[in-house]
């Protein structure tokens, strides 16, 4: 089966090593990074749904959402691209930081460019609880995404760098469970906070971002670096205590030794952009490509900061669109605990295609039944309740699908299978692919629906499958193997093999054995 090369620990080397209390905390407290994104994903769909925010700085969305003409088309009440270039230049101002934060993350070290990305998190937070116009409000979002662009660079690294290679997915996935969690709690705040006299609880929603930051500044400052980035640093007694107290065990002798033959590897690099470009990086490269594009055209983002938005516009009242974005944000944050205890069971590439095909369905049932209550025109008036449930549940199917999935994967994968040399340029590649289709979908989705309707999910059903098939036949299975010996998971695939050691045998002339494992 193409694709489907197992290489476990059993083929590659056995670290000695124990689960112990100091990696839990060091990485439950690294994915808090996720918090900001999570936060910010989610109050941004529910603040754009309260009419005072939208009568305060977007008056003509406010007056065509409010009409009371019955052939007001409901796909299109929220189509401005003012509006949603709010919600969207976080991500271009995420892709720029995320570039920058790739040579601040090398030569500084994880921990600091995670403390980078809070302080500018809070002063984003800060501009936009008090914004009194719109460029204040943008302002404050490009803030946001600076920070957002150095905590999803630095973050999954540092997840994948500390924690041992047995429980490594499950520690990663910390990420994503901080992010749904981020995310719910933006939804239950919207909600509450909606309900203050007077229509100034956005600037609480907006304000509220300072908390996550505070958290994961506070944080990092508790961190100690991680043993590949302190041996990157040349700091290899660090490095060696480092990992007898996160490891629980003296004899890390052999895993110190290949992280320095990594190291020395590295140091070969004089470029990493320039070296993404050989043909043995082409499978690293071509997943730091691909699986950011494919998490985004799931059409996730649109449930995530567009919920309440999407819910209004399918008839929902104010704080019925708000309850459900809560209903979605409970299930989304409960299906990535799921993730969690399955990763490193079941390994990856079955979760990515059972997630797929979830997916897959439920986008076909919603297109449907969006269908069948508006057709083409969009007049429609309240669901009811039945017709409400069953819409929302089948959406609570997809995310759930998402949640275990491509989810917390999208993060993981990327961050486990990339050599030290290049890792943090490939990371940068990761986030900044991911954070451009971010854009382009927060950007266009408000036009999408206006336009494309309920053929909007069977755009996104379709990516679905295509995604789907390219795990099957290109993703390998990484589950149980050691970050230091991932190479070995591309020298017996049968499609990248062809590409890695071509190149390797060139190389391997002028290179140590020990030091060409990695």
């Amino acid at each position: 089966m193409a694709g489907g090369i197992m290489v476990g620990s059993e083929k590659g080397k056995n670290y000695p090593g124990k689960f112990t209390w100091k990696v839990f905390y060091t990485c439950f407290i690294a994915a808090s990074g996720g918090l900001i994104f999570g936060y910010d994903l989610g109050i941004s769909g529910g603040v754009t749904s309260m009419d005072s925010f939208l009568s305060k700085f977007f008056p003509a969305v406010y007056q065509k959402e409010t009409s009371t003409d019955p052939s007001n088309n409901q796909y299109c009440k929220f189509d401005s691209q003012i509006l949603t270039l709010f919600t969207s230049s976080l991500y271009l101002a995420a892709l720029v930081s995320s570039l920058v934060a790739a040579t601040v993350s090398r030569k500084c070290g994880r921990r600091i460019t995670m403390l980078m990305g809070g302080i500018l998190f809070l002063a984003g937070a800060l501009l936009n609880g008090f914004a009194q116009t719109v460029s204040m409000l943008i302002a404050g979002r490009l803030l946001l995404g600076f920070g957002i662009g150095c905590a999803n660079q630095s973050v999954p690294i540092y997840l994948s760098e500390m924690a041992p290679y047995k429980y490594r997915g499950s520690l990663n996935n910390l990420f994503q469970l901080m992010i749904t969690i981020g995310i719910l709690i933006a939804n239950v705040l919207n909600y509450a906070f909606s309900l203050i006299p007077g229509g100034w609880g956005w600037r609480l929603s907006l304000g509220g971002a300072m908390v996550p930051a505070m958290i994961i500044i506070f944080g990092s400052m508790t961190l100690t670096d991680t043993p590949s980035s302190l041996i990157e640093r040349d700091r290899h007694d660090e490095a060696k205590e480092l990992l007898k107290k996160v490891r629980g065990v003296d004899d890390v002798d052999t895993e110190l030794a290949d992280l320095v033959a990594a190291r020395d590897a590295s140091k070969q690099v004089k470029n990493q952009w320039s070296a993404l470009l050989k043909r043995k990086y082409r499978p690293q490269l071509a997943m730091a490509i691909a699986i950011p594009f494919f998490q985004q055209l799931t059409g996730i983002n649109v449930i995530t900061f567009y919920a309440p938005v999407l819910f209004k516009t399918l008839g929902f009242g104010n704080s019925a669109s708000l309850i459900s974005a809560m209903i979605t944000g409970t299930v989304n944050c409960l299906s990535t605990v799921v993730s969690i205890f399955l990763v490193d069971k079941f390994g990856r590439r079955v979760l990515f295609l059972e997630g797929g095909t979830q997916m897959f369905i439920s986008q076909v049932v919603v297109t449907a039944m969006i269908a069948y209550k508006f057709g083409l025109d969009g007049v429609a008036g309240e669901l009811s309740k039945e017709y409400a449930g069953a819409v929302v549940l089948f959406i609570c199917i997809y995310t759930a699908g998402f949640a275990w999935s491509w989810g917390p994967l999208g993060w993981l994968v990327p961050s486990e299978i990339f050599s030290l040399e290049v890792r943090s340029a490939l990371q940068s590649v990761n986030v900044s692919v991911n954070m451009i289709f971010t854009f382009v979908v927060a950007q266009v989705f408000t036009a999408m629906l206006c336009h494309m309707k309920f053929g909007m999910f069977i755009f996104f059903a379709f990516f679905v499958v295509v995604m789907s098939i390219f795990i099957y036949k290109f993703l390998p299975e990484t589950k149980g193997v050691p970050i230091e010996e991932m190479t070995l998971v591309w020298h017996k695939h049968p499609y990248w093999g062809k590409y890695v050691t071509q190149d390797q045998t060139q190389t391997q002339a002028t290179e140590t054995p020990h030091a060409s494992s990695d």
